[in-house]
């Protein structure tokens, strides 16, 4: 069974049905989000706003289950690699224990109003840690896929990529894009990585709710050094966001993963 919370603060029960309808509510539920209704920053917390559109946002998409007209589901974004064909995601939004591999996913970047300026890709290899895929287990919650090449040509190559960063240590500015499934719009927010353990860490700003999973944490060079996800799948309330942090880890994955 699933869980998924409703911006009233309850929780709705899913059975194990197949289908898109049951997939997309694994899925929500991956993302572990309560919206909170006109929330606004409390002093210390700021609050998201609506990502400008740029290279590096344009590289961030929805991930939606069966095609652009289906729902959407997490977040995702392109990473550079040798075969320029990578994006870097949170493993909760493409394998869960209840369905195992979710197959029918396509990444559109830069997403907006409807529109899929960039096209739609679709979803090849995925690449996860076995602890992951044997128990969930939190400190390993980060997933890199594959996308098809369109017409030929290779997504980095349409898009460019980002650098995936490794032990980089906690304390550092960033800026978190993501696709709140209640938003047409990608939202974005600026602030520092705080630790909250030695391998996993948090990020503070209302608004990621359910659909930001997998949402790159970016420093201004364009340095990838965390996703939405980890502890609580990435939080269980809008304000207060978590990823795994990126150390070796995630450098032993990207290897597998570009092998």
């Amino acid at each position: 069974m699933a869980r998924v919370r409703q911006s009233d603060g309850t929780a709705t029960w899913w059975g194990s049905s197949s289908g898109p309808a049951a997939v997309l509510a694994v899925l929500l539920a991956a993302t572990g989000c309560t919206p909170v209704s006109g929330a606004t920053a409390d002093g210390n917390i700021p609050s998201s706003r609506p990502a400008p559109e740029n290279d590096l946002s344009k590289r961030i998409g929805a991930l939606f289950v069966g095609n652009v007209d289906g729902q959407r589901a997490c977040t995702a974004s392109v990473v550079d690699s040798p075969h320029r064909n990578l994006l870097v995601t949170a493993a909760h939004c493409v394998y869960t224990s209840e369905l195992g591999r979710i197959d029918n996913l396509v990444f559109a970047p830069g997403y907006r109003n409807g529109q899929t300026p960039y096209g739609t890709w679709t979803l090849d290899s995925i690449t996860t840690d076995p602890h992951w895929t044997t128990d969930e287990d939190p400190e390993y919650d980060v997933a890199f896929v594959t996308v098809a090449p369109v017409e030929g040509k290779e997504i980095e190559d349409a898009l460019g990529g980002n650098t995936i960063a490794t032990n980089q240590g906690f304390d550092l500015p960033v800026s978190v894009t993501g696709y709140p499934n209640d938003h047409q719009d990608p939202i974005t927010c600026s602030g520092a990585t705080k630790k909250l353990t030695d391998t996993q860490e948090r990020f503070d700003c209302y608004g990621y709710t359910n659909g930001t999973s997998g949402s790159p944490w970016l420093t201004s060079a364009g340095k990838v050094i965390g996703v939405i996800g980890g502890y609580q799948q990435g939080g269980d309330t809008d304000e207060t966001s978590y990823s795994i942090t990126f150390d070796d880890r995630v450098a032993e994955l990207y290897r597998k993963a570009i092998a």
